[in-house]
């Protein structure tokens, strides 16, 4: 699981021209609000990029990379994370948080019992969503509205789920799907 003292604001996902513009997928509120982190580093820590967002496109931000001044540069990093010191970013609001501090949270039931493990936040397009590692074996996803998950408790490291109904599958239930 990667420090608590960093967070991952984006990904360098392609590059834009030739002159070593790159694409970045910004997992900031404002995607363009990655450059105010400027300057942003490598996972590892050990290589800074001072960064100057020039547009959007798609989703994605595009941006400059100090030193970076041709296509074949801004290609070798794709895929790099970029990373800053968590003190970096505002301060969270009392009903804030980021959802790389909800990886690794005890997920419990409405009834008091522990389902699980949160394993990761996705957003497959309709929304987010939280993939749940189930105890002792088993997965769930529950998608991530105040309705499924009515309580999160940063502080104590826990959250609450109403874990989603299933409708039986109807050849389990032994009924007849088709034919006369």
């Amino acid at each position: 699981m990667p420090s608590r003292s960093r967070v991952r604001v984006g990904i360098i996902a392609g590059v834009h021209g030739v002159r070593g513009a790159v694409r970045i997928k910004s997992f900031t509120e404002d995607p363009a609000d990655i450059g105010y982190y400027s300057p942003v580093e490598n996972e590892a820590g050990s290589v800074k990029f001072r960064l100057k967002v020039t547009g959007e496109v798609k989703g994605l931000v595009i941006a400059t990379l100090e030193g970076v001044s041709d296509r074949n540069a801004a290609e070798a990093l794709k895929g790099t994370e970029l990373w800053v010191s968590r003190e970096r970013l505002p301060k969270s609001g009392e009903d804030e948080f980021l959802y790389s501090d909800l990886i690794g949270m005890a997920v419990m039931g409405t009834d008091g019992q522990r389902l699980g493990t949160v394993k990761a936040v996705a957003d497959y397009g309709a929304g987010d969503v939280l993939d749940i590692k189930l105890e002792p074996k088993g997965e769930m996803m529950v998608p991530f509205t105040r309705d499924s998950v009515p309580e999160v408790d940063v502080a104590n490291g826990r959250l609450v789920v109403v874990p989603p109904v299933y409708a039986p599958d109807e050849k389990e239930d032994g009924e007849k799907t088709g034919g006369a």
